[in-house]
């Protein structure tokens, strides 16, 4: 089963860039999108043979929003997290599966003056992980997304300068070493453990010719399906979007 998740800094933009043909040459069984900013009209003037579609868009025209293409059957499907706090930036869906749940997530940006990290690393990174163990109470989970954090000095290019920089705080950091103390595997470090592998760059300064990047869109997953763990790669050569797709296949 090989599944993909990309955050594809608008779903219009990328359309125009290529990702209809990205998707034909991949052919995932599910296809995660982040950062789709649209509403699930723009859906209808594009067609994906085979998948079904489930869309969480923003209140907000243009912002954030999250998307789920599938062409496996699922159980049950909700956005959002279910609490009012959190959920009218379209950023969680969560799709029951007969043998896991998948949740694809959109974390909130702390923003280059961290006025959003207080927030970030107090609500919505400690109610995400509540969501992901209650389901987890059920049968094993996999979620895909967007992190909006490096997670160690290995995930960036320059890590000392970016200490305190939003995406490397301290707490942001945090946030994510609970989710690893909580028992999920970051699946890409069970195939790779050296540097130098990212999945977003800065559109300025040639960044991404450079390879001056960060690495913070991830598939992790329960402890119990380590023993499924094909391949977690990063498909860096796709073009479209600051950020490149990333990809998990499970046995």
């Amino acid at each position: 089963m090989k599944l993909i998740s990309w955050n594809v800094n608008g779903i219009r933009s990328v359309i125009k860039k290529g990702f209809l043909e990205f998707v034909k040459k991949h052919n995932p069984d599910v296809l995660c999108l982040q950062e789709i900013k649209a509403n699930a009209e723009v859906a209808k003037t594009f067609f994906l043979n085979g998948y079904e579609l489930f869309w969480n868009h923003a209140e907000r025209p243009g912002y954030s929003g999250t998307a789920v293409f599938t062409k496996v059957k699922p159980q049950s499907v909700a956005c959002g997290l279910g609490i009012e706090k959190h959920d009218s930036e379209g950023r969680v869906i969560t799709v029951e599966y007969a043998d896991f749940y998948l949740v694809n997530v959109y974390v909130p940006n702390s923003k280059r003056e961290l006025e959003r990290l207080p927030y970030r690393a107090k609500e919505w990174d400690v109610d995400f992980l509540k969501h992901l163990k209650k389901l987890e109470k059920k049968k094993p989970v996999i979620f895909c997304g967007d992190m909006n954090v490096a997670h160690k000095e290995i995930d960036l290019t320059y890590p000392k300068a970016n200490v305190n920089n939003h995406g490397f705080t301290p707490e942001e950091r945090a946030g994510f070493d609970n989710i690893v103390k909580a028992g999920f595997i970051d699946t890409f470090r069970e195939f790779h453990q050296d540097g130098g592998h990212y999945t977003w760059w800065s559109p300025m300064s040639n960044c991404r010719a450079k390879n001056i990047g960060w690495r913070i869109d991830y598939f992790c997953v329960s402890a119990s399906l380590k023993p499924r763990l094909k391949e977690s790669t990063i498909l860096k050569d796709v073009l479209g979007s600051d950020h490149c797709p990333v990809e998990l296949v499970l046995k």
